[in-house]
């Protein structure tokens, strides 16, 4: 990829992936840090990047694995406050719908992570095996397992539309 190329693709992507990644960490201004990082990553590697391919993808996958690598981080060094007799809480995230920030986070991050592959990012199950390297079937598990979890979360155990507050129409299909 050229670098008009990359800078096109940028322009047209940056912000589907701060919101994508937004809604998978609860956190607005993480993931426009971990995009931005992302971003900086896939410039270093631009020359084997594609057009045709998946550079979409590839970003978003970097931001995801940098995010998780953050917090794990950060929870690890509030454990250390912990031990040591501070009192420290992680910060609630202030940008996004409390209720869903609860539900959300009340799933395994890999069901997370598939409802905003699925929902958000429009990708179809092969895609979403492909981009997190788990098989088909273990997506379409998660996805399943994550909208009865996020629907009861939500007050609305009959699998009704899930949310309007995702940004997309959440209508549960069977997978």
């Amino acid at each position: 990829m050229d670098d008009a190329s990359f800078d096109a693709f940028y322009a047209s992507s940056v912000r589907r992936l701060v919101s994508q990644l937004y809604v998978m960490t609860g956190d607005l201004a993480e993931a426009q840090d971990c995009v931005q990082e992302a971003f900086v990553r896939a410039w270093q590697h631009r020359g084997q990047l594609s057009v045709q391919g998946n550079p979409e993808g590839w970003v978003r996958s970097t931001a995801w694995r940098l995010a998780v690598s953050r917090w794990r981080r950060a929870t690890a060094t509030l454990r250390a406050y912990g031990r040591h007799g501070a009192a420290v809480e992680a910060p609630a995230p202030d940008r996004l719908d409390p209720d869903l920030a609860d539900a959300l986070r009340a799933l395994v991050p890999e069901q997370r992570r598939a409802l905003v592959l699925f929902y958000l990012c429009d990708l179809p199950v092969a895609e979403i095996a492909m981009e997190t390297g788990i098989k088909p079937g273990t997506v379409r598990v998660q996805l399943s397992r994550g909208r009865t979890a996020l629907a009861a979360a939500l007050g609305a155990p009959d699998r009704t539309p899930l949310t309007d507050r995702l940004g997309t129409v959440t209508e549960a299909p069977h997978v």
